[in-house]
């Protein structure tokens, strides 16, 4: 016998309208508390211009908003027209410090070079992905969504959330609430990025591009407040060039101010990471050697001023200016106390190179 074909009872009937409305409910009420989630982290990454505080507020509340194995923020680095991952959930970040992911190639590089949303709900039948993070880090990626974060009509960097836990994420109720945090994250960031665009400018030298005064008082003020200053210790040397008035007076000062940047340039080669180069003002530098002895620090000096004296300058202008210059070096805590002390006593062995004869590193010792 065939199967009986007779239409839905009016029981039935209400049942499956019954069961629809409780799931359209349902919806509806997880999409609110997605919506007011997104406008709470939306008001969150509005109120700082702190970039590290805006990447924590993503982190903290983005994998409460969204479920997923794992999401990452990257973002673009135009020198190398690449992505770098800024923030990473669910990966280790030590994998993908170094990782660049190229305009163009895989889902995010995709969504970084067209501007366009991507939800990719099987990766496999997907011929824009690369499997590349996923033989780096073991992880196995499923699905995918990832949201471009705009100023402006330019990208800055892309949202991913990979193997999301909600199939109702890949709905279009839900890209539009996940647009609008994308929106509210690209704003963030971009006003971190012009803030620190400015408060580096406030900080740096127009005519070398290196530190100015005002860097080198807060440095030392935030390490010798702090008193990691005292176990670290930090080498302070004064650079002034010899004679310099007569490169100036022989070539003018816009040549003066051309050797002056490829005198700091050659400095600036001889640092480490943990060093800072400071113009001080006219023919003036500050070297700070955080976490250098003394007597390292004076080794280093050495080479520094060596390097100075035996390098011709502007050769490209066929002029070749041979400069040379004194300096004086003093270490806290070993020699100095307060900021003012150590700054004092470096100046002075600085001009006790002066006096010795110029091109010369003087120490200060008790």
């Amino acid at each position: 016998m065939k199967p009986s074909s007779r239409p839905p009872s009016g029981v039935e009937t209400a049942r499956a309208r019954g069961g629809r409305a409780s799931r359209q409910a349902r919806e509806i009420s997880m999409y609110m508390r997605q919506l007011m989630a997104c406008l709470e982290i939306g008001k969150a990454l509005t109120s700082t211009l702190d970039m590290e505080e805006i990447l924590h507020t993503v982190l903290s509340r983005l994998s409460v908003l969204v479920p997923a194995r794992n999401w990452s923020l990257l973002l673009v680095e135009p020198e190398s027209s690449s992505l770098r991952f800024e923030v990473a959930v669910g990966l280790a970040p030590e994998l993908l410090e170094n990782l660049r992911i190229p305009l163009g190639e895989g889902i995010a590089g995709t969504v970084a070079a067209t501007g366009e949303p991507l939800l990719v709900a099987d990766v496999g039948s997907d011929p824009r992905f690369s499997n590349r993070v996923d033989r780096l880090s073991g992880f196995v990626t499923k699905a995918v969504i990832c949201l471009p974060l705009k100023i402006r009509g330019s990208v800055i960097g892309v949202v991913e959330i990979v193997n999301p836990q909600d199939s109702c994420l890949f709905r279009p109720e839900s890209m539009t609430i996940l647009s609008i945090l994308a929106d509210y994250v690209a704003i963030a960031i971009g006003n971190a990025m012009n803030y620190r665009k400015i408060a580096a400018l406030s900080l740096t030298d127009t005519v070398t591009g290196y530190y100015n005064t005002r860097f080198l008082h807060d440095f030392l003020d935030s390490l010798l407040g702090e008193g990691s200053g005292k176990q670290k210790g930090v080498s302070l040397v004064f650079v002034d060039m010899d004679e310099f008035k007569t490169v100036v007076d022989t070539h003018g000062h816009l040549v003066g101010s051309r050797v002056l940047k490829e005198v700091a340039d050659v400095m600036a080669s001889r640092l480490t990471p943990a060093d800072r180069l400071v113009r001080y003002g006219g023919d003036e530098f500050v070297i700070l050697m955080e976490g250098c002895a003394k007597d390292k620090a004076l080794q280093r000096a050495e080479e520094i001023r060596s390097t100075v004296a035996s390098t011709p300058f502007l050769g490209e202008l066929g002029l070749s200016i041979r400069v040379t210059a004194s300096f004086g070096l003093a270490t806290y805590p070993q020699d100095a106390s307060t900021k003012e002390e150590l700054m004092r006593l470096a100046d002075q062995c600085m001009f006790l190179s002066k006096e010795r004869g110029k091109d010369k590193v003087t120490v200060y010792r008790r």
